[in-house]
């Protein structure tokens, strides 16, 4: 679903990714984990068409379409989702007006017909409560006056309305309790892997795929993988940290 080969990418002319292949197949969730300053995010921010991100090298193709030739509504539109580390308020703009507009600027995109109000509120709602997300909070500015896990778990609603073939998930458990840990691991499993689609989730910490139980765990060390494997991975790297990893 997801093929990279010998990514490679700059920021402000620096070199950040130095060659980065991956492919995550259909329905699997493949997690990126690595230290500081690795090139984690710029990763997700380069698939997703972030502007200032400039690849200089290699390839990325989603569904065999070439991806990088995509604008970034492009991209979302053809299915790619982007969930951020730390989600913006965007005051003056209620979540389901945010929402609504979403969904039918990429229905619209798809030639699809739009959804009315009623039909949407109602989907809001069921997804709402499959997050254990109270729906009235949907009526708020986005994002704002919510806490780092009600924006993540807000996060992953936006997920379950937009219905992506592959999601991009940028340390999605940053600020989430244990309770919201599994949650939105039920969520992302749920959505995504149950659905027979694809995840390339982001994460420092182990504890979130104790809820997912990833296919595969990569390490990403100064713009490269350097080593990859299953769970175990992921609780060696908790237990060690990366200090003993050869970059």
């Amino acid at each position: 679903m997801l093929e990279i080969t010998n990514l490679q990418a700059t920021v402000a002319d620096k070199p950040i990714l130095n060659g980065v292949s991956l492919d995550v197949p259909a329905g699997e969730v493949h997690a990126i984990m690595g230290p500081n300053g690795s090139g984690k995010s710029t990763l997700a921010y380069v698939l997703s068409g972030r502007p200032g991100y400039d690849v200089t090298g290699g390839s990325a193709t989603f569904d065999g379409a070439d991806l990088l030739a995509m604008e970034p509504h492009e991209r979302a539109a053809a299915g790619l989702f982007l969930g951020f580390q730390y989600p913006v308020e965007i005051p003056g703009i209620s979540y389901l007006q945010f929402l609504r507009e979403s969904l039918n600027s990429q229905r619209r995109s798809r030639g699809e017909t739009e959804l009315s109000a009623g039909d949407f509120i109602q989907l809001a709602r069921e997804q709402a409560k499959l997050l254990e997300m109270d729906a009235e909070m949907l009526k708020r500015p986005v994002n704002v006056g919510f806490s780092g896990g009600e924006k993540e778990r807000a996060e992953m609603v936006q997920m379950g309305i937009l219905q992506p073939k592959f999601a991009l998930l940028d340390e999605t458990d940053s600020g989430l309790d244990i309770d919201a840990l599994r949650i939105v691991g039920e969520g992302i499993n749920r959505i995504m892997r149950d659905a027979g689609k694809g995840v390339l989730l982001i994460t420092h910490y182990e504890r979130l795929l104790e809820h997912v139980r990833p296919d595969r765990v990569h390490v990403l060390q100064a713009g490269r993988i350097t080593r990859s494997g299953d769970i175990e991975l992921a609780r060696e790297l908790e237990s060690t940290g990366y200090a003993e990893m050869v970059t």
